[in-house]
């Protein structure tokens, strides 16, 4: 059997997985395959909704179901698992793309299932916090521990995160990796003249991102510190940036013009599990300066500069260098523009693709690997 004919493929509008998701079923449609996708978390803005609208042949289904880590208990979750399977019926779907694992854990699918390790609260948690996971932490991973178990396929966007996934919920294999990629966006040409700054972009309300020791090392440099982003998730999480100069949410075509001017990107995430932000600075030739954790050392070292994301010193000493160096940061953009190649949108979906294939292909497909 080959590539199927149509795909339910879940995704939410809260950060990358929604990027992550039009890029996918964008290049899914050209090689002949539809896409039902099912948005759940919070209502997309009119950007988005039109986003999804301007793909040929995607069906949007806003479901207003919840997302793992926001709904307030189990049973929330397991009913949403058993819409989205009963979803896949109702288009005639003969393969589900799960971007939010824990919805196997009990739903009955028509069709086999491949999950997308994006993140988890146990990764997460490891990462950031560094302790055992909290109650309202731990129900959470074992619905994804579940979803794992009951999925035909696992991928995962990095071979560091993979690994760390591995290890998190005891699987025999680590998920297949297929790299993240991303469309490349029409190039906006650079300002004739500007200062050189820092940019940072993301969910900035994310204690994974760290964007607080960015902002602390904001007060020691010459040149601003410009954060794009919500500072408020979904999940009452927030952040109060006291030096960097917040944006708030941006538009694509903002987020464009920025990268337009080549700034130092900044990243000194403790959790990242692929960086798309860090990607699309890459594609516009900004130089990178990322935390040294394994996923940014997988994907970026030699085309960036690696930083302890716990050194501000370090960082603040880095940061401060380029600023005051073209030549250097002309190098460095340079560099991560060639980086990015590796990781296009072509690419993903060639890997994702071959994916769908070996698991349509096996005769028993809950055999596959996991």
């Amino acid at each position: 059997m080959g590539a199927p004919t149509k795909v339910l493929m879940t995704a939410d509008a809260v950060g990358g997985v929604w990027t992550y998701a039009l890029d996918l079923a964008a290049g899914l449609r050209r090689d002949g395959v539809e896409t039902v996708l099912a948005a759940l978390g919070p209502a997309m803005s009119d950007a988005q909704r039109a986003a999804a609208g301007a793909i040929p042949g995607l069906q949007l289904v806003e479901t207003g179901l919840p997302l793992d880590w926001t709904a307030d208990s189990a049973a929330e979750i397991t009913e949403a698992g058993r819409a989205v399977a009963a979803l896949a019926t109702a288009y005639g779907c003969d393969l589900v793309h799960l971007n939010s694992p824990a919805l196997a854990a009990e739903a009955r699918f028509p069709c086999p299932v491949i999950a997308v390790c994006h993140s988890c609260v146990a990764t997460w948690w490891d990462a950031v916090r560094g302790t055992e996971l909290p109650d309202d932490f731990a129900w959470r991973a074992d619905l994804v521990r579940a979803g794992y178990a009951a999925s035909d396929l696992l991928l995962a966007p990095s071979a560091a995160f993979a690994r760390a996934t591995a290890d998190a919920y005891g699987l025999s294999e680590p998920p297949r990796v297929v790299h993240n990629g991303r469309a490349a966006r029409p190039p906006v040409a650079a300002p004739d003249s500007t200062e050189p700054f820092v940019l940072t972009a993301g969910r900035l309300w994310d204690d994974g991102k760290n964007v607080s020791t960015l902002d602390r090392v904001a007060a020691r440099l010459s040149a601003p510190v410009v954060a794009a982003g919500p500072p408020v998730g979904p999940n009452g999480a927030a952040i109060a940036l006291h030096h960097a100069k917040a944006l708030g949410h941006v538009d694509a075509d903002t987020l464009d013009r920025l990268f337009g001017a080549r700034p130092v990107f900044a990243s000194l995430a403790l959790y990242e599990p692929f960086g798309l932000a860090a990607l699309e600075a890459a594609q516009a030739g900004c130089p990178l300066v990322l935390s040294d954790i394994p996923t940014f050392r997988e994907l970026w070292d030699g085309a960036a500069v690696l930083v302890n994301p716990a050194d501000e010193d370090r960082a603040a000493a880095i940061l401060g260098a380029l600023l005051g160096d073209a030549d250097e940061r002309d190098r460095l953009g340079r560099a991560a523009a060639e980086r990015a190649r590796s990781y296009t949108a072509e690419s993903m979906v060639a890997g994702v693709l071959d994916a769908y294939r070996d698991l349509l292909g096996q005769t028993d497909p809950m055999t596959a690997a996991a």
